[in-house]
């Protein structure tokens, strides 16, 4: 299926696990896998659903082209899919990242392929993630697998409030990861969280600043860059 929306071409592609060893690590074609979190609904038949957090696994892939006839994204179907919503919200993820980044985008081709877990995957809470791992392949930079961020990114570079930040924090520490970055104000909705034993978790504002979080590299290549809380 192919869907145009002004100078964005999405596709969504069946098989696409074959797709990404021909991304290797070069100056014009990158990979990497980045974790996200989220929530699970398990069934109870005595009381109400319970809600777990939970640790996926999406593999990005990034190319640059030799043409500026605007930015390719593909969702590839395989293990795992993302649901309309969610892939609309990865979208403006990426657009609004790449905006804040002063960077351009129309030269792009830029894959996703989830490897975990099995199934479709709805919200909108790892696109703030996704968004910021394709601007650190665009860049040369990379997000080690010990660190995530659970948040949107908004039109003006900052990181949305998002809910069931502790059950993420929770499944985030059960993985091992070693830090998070989550969103400085708290979804009105939303619980308040603790810091795990040994773990980081940083509340941060701007995408600029959980970018140098996530990669230990500055957001904007002519500015040293925000310091990390």
């Amino acid at each position: 299926m192919k869907l145009m929306a002004g100078r964005i071409l999405v596709m969504v592609l069946a098989g696409g696990a074959s797709f990404f060893p021909l991304f290797a690590q070069a100056e014009s074609q990158r990979a990497q896998i980045i974790r996200f979190l989220g929530v699970t609904v398990v069934p109870d038949v005595n009381i109400h659903d319970i809600r777990e957090g939970a640790v996926g696994e999406l593999v990005v892939g990034w190319e640059k082209r030799a043409d500026h006839h605007g930015i390719v994204v593909s969702f590839l179907t395989g293990r795992g899919s993302f649901s309309p919503d969610t892939e609309l919200a990865i979208l403006s993820a990426i657009d609004r990242a790449a905006h804040a980044a002063k960077l351009r985008t129309d030269s792009w081709t830029v894959s996703f392929a989830v490897h975990e877990p099995a199934g479709t995957i709805y919200g909108d809470s790892l696109s703030g993630i996704v968004g910021l791992a394709v601007v650190a392949l665009a860049k040369g930079d990379f997000i080690p697998l010990d660190r995530t961020m659970t948040g949107t990114i908004t039109p003006g570079g900052d990181i949305g409030p998002v809910t069931f930040v502790a059950l993420k924090i929770e499944a985030a520490y059960r993985k091992h990861l070693r830090r998070v970055i989550v969103p400085d104000a708290l979804d009105v909705a939303d619980a308040d969280w603790f810091t795990p034993f040994l773990m980081q978790i940083s509340p941060i504002h701007s995408a600029a600043i959980a970018y140098q979080a996530l990669t230990d590299h500055p957001f904007l290549s002519e500015a040293a860059g925000p310091s990390v809380p």
